[in-house]
């Protein structure tokens, strides 16, 4: 069956799942299944700032014959990042503010997303492309050593950070990465713009420590920021970008980071959902907004085209994509804070993940589950 016979909802919920899972295909996404239903657009080339051009338009495939990505069976591991390239500062190395892995495991019946905290104490492998030898320190740092280019300091490459991030995630976890995506936060600023703002409940009070209620910076001050801060209270919110960033950005708060990580997962959650509920697939031109809203904040980095991963997930139920928060603590002693580690608890849960026996474990740890 081609993807343009497929229900409105049942394509944009294997996009979201596909995309979405930290927002970063979702735009690319789009124009494949824009494409396919046939509403054609010109301008189908690759993801902007992708170090390997994959194609994202495809010709509509026949019908007699198996559609794009019939032969991934999975399991399918996508990572997916956020960073803060910090643009308006020259040289300025990516860090990886968001980490989150989209797991589905072979069948393709299910899928499991959970994030893994921007200060795990992690082995970074050596990366002679950088010139980094390797050692022991927070997952963050993986995409800013990786992204060093020799004779070059001033221009980091973050396609090559997600290089060794990559590397990182896959060594600490296990599982083998299919492909990912990297979006800016100015991207997913303009992400959350271009789809009119996002509903959102958000769980517990929060107070912005960046932005002032009118969406201006706070200014800095010796050990922090001064003047009066944006406030998220609990309940249901309807956020525009810079408030959707500003609201997932927040680490210091109760729960801390992995406060943050749940917040994270939330929001992308509720990106998906407004995108199943408005049926984007049916409007050619919103999806042409998203797609330039994006420009060059995203960028894509995979084995397979975007459009073969999404017909190999299509038959995801909507029921079957689980959020899951993986406990942690701090490393150190006294003051000497090195960063985080999961918790046995967490743990297990991927040692779980990989062998297949996941609903298991969270039913025997239903504190796992991330509640919208």
């Amino acid at each position: 069956m081609i993807l343009g016979s497929m229900a409105p909802r049942r394509r944009w919920l294997l996009l979201g799942l596909t995309a979405l899972a930290a927002v970063a295909l979702i735009a690319a996404g789009a124009v494949v299944i824009t494409r396919l239903t046939g509403d054609t657009k010109p301008g189908g080339g690759p993801v902007a700032g992708s170090p390997t051009p994959s194609p994202i338009g495809t010709p509509t495939p026949s019908p007699s014959g198996p559609p794009p990505g019939a032969d991934i069976t999975g399991p399918l591991n996508l990572l997916l990042v956020g960073v803060d390239t910090r643009v308006s500062v020259p040289g300025w190395e990516p860090h990886s503010d968001a980490v989150l892995v989209l797991h589905v495991p072979k069948g393709l019946g299910q899928a499991y997303l959970f994030s893994l905290p921007r200060d795990l104490l992690v082995d970074i492998p050596a990366f002679p492309k950088a010139g980094y030898k390797g050692g022991k320190t927070k997952l963050t740092h993986a995409m800013s050593f990786g992204s060093r280019v020799p004779g070059k300091p001033k221009q980091p490459s973050t396609a090559q950070g997600y290089e060794l991030l990559r590397s990182t995630v896959s060594g600490y976890t296990g599982l083998r990465i299919d492909a990912g995506a990297v979006l800016t936060f100015n991207g997913f600023d303009r992400l959350v713009n271009a789809l009119g703002g996002v509903d959102i409940y958000v769980d517990q009070r929060v107070e912005s420590l960046h932005r002032r209620p009118d969406g201006k910076y706070r200014e800095s001050a010796p050990g922090g920021y001064t003047g009066p801060q944006q406030v998220y209270e609990k309940g249901e919110q309807h956020l525009n970008g810079w408030q959707a960033l500003d609201y997932a950005r927040q680490r210091y708060i109760t729960g801390g980071d992995y406060a943050r990580q749940r917040h994270q997962q939330q929001l992308i959650k509720a990106l998906t959902r407004k995108i199943l509920d408005e049926n984007l697939a049916r409007q050619p031109e919103r999806v042409d907004q998203v797609v330039a809203a994006l420009g060059d904040t995203l960028i894509y980095v995979g084995g397979r085209r975007i459009v073969d991963i999404a017909y190999a997930l299509s038959g995801v139920p909507e029921n079957k994509f689980v959020l899951v928060g993986l406990p942690g603590a701090g490393v150190g002693k006294g003051s000497a804070y090195r960063g985080e580690q999961l918790t046995k608890v967490g743990r297990d849960f991927i040692t779980e993940l990989r062998a297949g026996r996941a609903d298991a474990y969270l039913a025997a740890h239903p504190t796992l589950v991330v509640k919208n």
